[in-house]
């Protein structure tokens, strides 16, 4: 025999007695004869508040009718018969009790029904006595609760599909921490699906099977998301740890529904608390607050009962997950506010490239024997060095440009420099893809070098010949330099103008290029390697 203490309502409650068929006895029969069952439930009202009438609340499989000191209260669902099959009735069913019998004393609760399904189930019959209005209330206080965090978990697993959908970095962690608000959101529909619902006994297990698996998932999750933003080593060998573990829970507490949900849970936490605190060792920026947060779960869900610490214990998890997704927008923020300034400074580096002291100084001083000697090709020196200006002045602000205006860029460049040295400058192409862009002035720098580094042939042409080459996931461009290299003392793939490529192909592409300087046997042969991004 046990006590209950309620708000308005004391009350003890005895073991029930079953019928076995000839007499009541206080042990549920092995098999019920024919589904058909009865039992009494002995119970002492102690206590109740008088302005509210008694309620009486039944836990238990079957179709039964209900009795208060053989007054019928109700039914649930409809009994099995000769001439009608059971009409089967919920799990948990309400009552109210007449005023004149809600009497202080001893009563006796008797449901006389039949359980045509699940006939192995010996679940019992639980009572608990309550005001009937606290009853039906307590179902609303709650759902209204649980209907604010699941539309707030919906709310955030929308914006979360629709940041990765639109997003042109597809970032994992993004579409795990929506698939988890998802989650969440169905689990606390399924939880609390009864209240809206009516769900018969011969379903009730397919609600908590749905739960289960839910969790199930949920665990899994949540660790691999906090491994995804720790950057947590050996993570393929903890999560098959963290699989195993949870199909093991799962075979071992098979149909102990509640239980095995508590232990995924209790898995979940301890993973997650083993990746965070690695986080903290390593000193990674959140890992201290994440901890921090999950501690504080576990003393919620220590203190309140499970069905709502856990919740609880989910939101505060999620939270702290929210809050590593702003450390890492700010991130994002800091890299965006870096890429426009590198944009910017790159901008400079393009117009500098053309408005250099020397480069003026050596061009004019050209032009103006050119015009004296050659009135002629002085006008076509000056329409080149114009047009090369004016393709200059075009594309400084853009990121990309079309091959073909790159490389009428270099034709200029080329013809403005044959004047300039009074050297044959030849230009050659191989493959090239008219639709593809490219960075600004990267195979005009590469040009320059090429020109610089050259030795002037006693006859002859310099060739410059550039190929495109496009095969799976990759896309590459080879210029080569017919001519004789320069002895330098310094690597010529270190210099500035090759930092300057390098930094424009990061703007654009991240770290999915590969770029390559050296000297063959007639020439300098410089590569870029674009690869797909992934």
């Amino acid at each position: 025999m046990f006590s209950s203490c309620k708000h308005d309502v004391d009350y003890t409650e005895s073991d029930p007695f079953y019928w076995n068929g000839s007499k009541f006895e206080q042990h549920y029969p092995e098999k019920m004869s024919n589904s058909i069952f009865k039992v009494k439930i002995p119970v002492r009202l102690l206590k109740r508040d008088q302005s509210e009438p008694l309620g009486l609340q039944i836990n238990g499989f079957g179709a039964f009718d209900v009795y208060w000191d053989g007054i019928l209260l109700g039914n649930n669902g409809q009994m099995a018969s000769s001439n009608q099959i059971e009409v089967p009735g919920t799990e948990t069913s309400y009552y109210q009790v007449p005023e004149k019998s809600a009497k202080i004393g001893s009563h006796i609760v008797t449901l006389v029904g039949t359980q045509a399904s699940l006939g192995d189930e010996q679940r019992g019959i639980d009572v608990k006595l309550e005001s009937y209005l606290q009853l039906l209330r307590a179902p609303l206080i709650i759902m209204s609760f649980m209907n604010l965090m699941a539309g707030a978990f919906l709310i955030a697993a929308i914006y979360y599909f629709f940041l990765y959908i639109n997003s042109s970095r597809k970032e994992v962690a993004v579409l795990l921490f929506g698939i988890i608000c998802l989650l969440f959101f169905s689990l606390l529909i399924m939880e609390y699906v009864k209240f809206y619902v009516t769900i018969p006994y011969t379903k009730f297990y397919i609600r908590l099977e749905i739960i289960g698996w839910l969790t199930f998932a949920i665990s899994l999750l949540v660790p691999w998301y906090f491994i995804l933003q720790f950057s947590f080593k050996k993570k393929g060998l903890f999560l098959l740890l963290l699989v195993i573990s949870l199909i093991s829970i799962y075979i071992v507490n098979y149909r102990h529904y509640d239980f095995t949900a508590m232990r995924f849970s209790y898995v979940m936490w301890f993973a997650s608390v083993a990746i965070t605190s690695n986080a903290v060792i390593r000193k990674i920026k959140g890992g201290l607050i994440v901890l921090a947060g999950l501690l504080v779960s576990a003393i919620v869900n220590y203190f309140i009962v499970y069905d709502f610490g856990l919740f609880i214990t989910f939101t505060i998890i999620v939270l702290c997950m929210l809050y590593l997704h702003t450390i890492r927008a700010k991130a994002i923020e800091e890299a965006h506010n870096a890429s426009l300034l590198l944009s910017s400074r790159l901008q400079l580096e393009l117009i500098k490239k053309n408005i250099q002291p020397h480069f003026l100084r050596n061009t004019l001083t050209s032009l103006i024997d050119w015009v004296e000697e050659s009135p002629k090709q002085g006008v076509v020196f000056i329409r080149a060095l114009a047009d090369e200006f004016d393709i200059m002045n075009d594309i400084a602000e853009n990121t990309l440009i079309p091959i073909r205006q790159e490389i009428e860029l270099c034709r200029k460049h080329l013809e403005v420099m044959s004047f300039r040295k009074e050297v044959c400058y030849e230009w050659k192409e191989k493959g090239i893809d008219e639709n593809e862009n490219i960075p600004p002035a990267i195979f005009h720098t590469i040009l320059e070098n090429g020109i610089s580094h050259s030795l002037t042939p006693l006859q002859g042409c310099i060739y410059f010949t550039l190929s495109f080459i496009k095969g799976d996931g990759y896309k590459q461009y080879m210029l080569l330099t017919l001519a004789e290299n320069r002895q330098t003392k310094k690597n010529k793939s270190s210099g500035t103008g090759f930092k300057y490529i390098k930094a424009r192909l990061t703007e654009s592409y991240g770290t999915n290029w590969c770029f390559d300087s050296f000297s063959v046997d007639n020439g300098w042969l410089t590569t870029i390697k674009i690869f797909d991004k992934r």
